[in-house]
């Protein structure tokens, strides 16, 4: 069922879990038929340990409001845990393969549009790279993409060299370990190139990620990359990960990639460091 728009990523969450399987509002309706201002469906993909309501009730009601179909996903769950976003990276993908080849049948659709916040950007990149996707994908957005992993604050290269790795990583669920600096996933996903021809590749993130560390790892390499960074063009929104996708300067930035057609200058005001984040804290404890 469709759930309300939320405009504070915390309180989306905090929904999700009291009304699981919510669908973000303007998302699945698969009787949308995609018009010629808005020809490519565009497919939301949620972060690890999240869903597509939680990561996604304010920028799917923003998109299906312009004319777009818009469709989101719920992937990676494993037996016994009560969320999603946690299982192999390899299975997960193969789940968004059968996702879009569905959207694709009930719009009519050559191409999508995928966007994937977090894991979400990795889980989108390994279809697109890895399972062939290019050839369905028109436009790519990782938004706080783990492009190259994170190192958790330089801890994951310690752990390796003192040889502890396997006694850490069992604490942590194999999305997560596969999305750690180095992780042979990452070599897998990122070579020989990091991008493949055919699809137009964006990243925007965070100088300031809390997740993603070093914020470099973010970006993409390879022909036809572009990287966004939103200190760049708005110098006192400190948004980071957490607040990425209830940012409304980074919704516009991708809104406007995704939906030229409606396209505005996005709105630059100052936020905070640490906006959002104890919202999303409190609903996981």
């Amino acid at each position: 069922m469709p759930g309300p728009t939320q405009t504070v990523h915390g309180y989306a969450s905090a929904y999700a879990k009291k009304h699981p399987g919510s669908v973000p509002p303007g998302a699945n309706n698969f009787s949308c038929t995609p018009d010629a201002s808005h020809p490519s469906p565009v497919i939301l993909v949620h972060g690890t340990d999240s869903d597509a309501y939680s990561d996604w009730a304010l920028f799917a009601p923003k998109l299906a409001a312009a004319g777009n179909c818009v469709y989101a996903l719920n992937y990676g769950s494993v037996e016994g845990s009560d969320t999603y976003g946690v299982g192999d990276i390899h299975t997960s993908g193969k789940q968004l393969s059968d996702f879009v080849q569905k959207v694709r049948s009930a719009t009519g659709a050559d191409k999508v549009q995928l966007v994937g916040y977090s894991q979400g950007a990795v889980v989108t990149r390994y279809y697109v790279n890895k399972l062939g996707g290019s050839q369905y994908v028109k436009t790519w957005v990782g938004l706080a993409s783990p492009s190259y992993g994170g190192d958790l604050y330089g801890a994951i290269p310690v752990v390796r060299a003192v040889g502890a790795e396997k006694q850490v990583s069992d604490m942590f669920p194999i999305a997560l370990q596969q999305q750690a600096e180095g992780s042979d996933f990452l070599k897998e996903l990122n070579s020989p190139s990091d991008t493949v021809p055919g699809v137009d590749y964006w990243t925007i993130g965070s100088t300031v990620d809390e997740r993603i560390t070093p914020n470099e790892n973010q970006a993409l390499h390879g022909k036809g990359a572009h990287n966004v960074l939103i200190q760049d063009l708005c110098p006192g929104n400190m948004s980071g990960h957490m607040q990425l996708p209830y940012d409304p300067f980074a919704q516009q930035l991708m809104f406007n990639i995704l939906s030229p057609a409606d396209a505005q200058t996005p709105n630059c005001v100052d936020v905070p460091f640490g906006t959002g984040i104890p919202e999303v804290v409190a609903n996981s404890n």
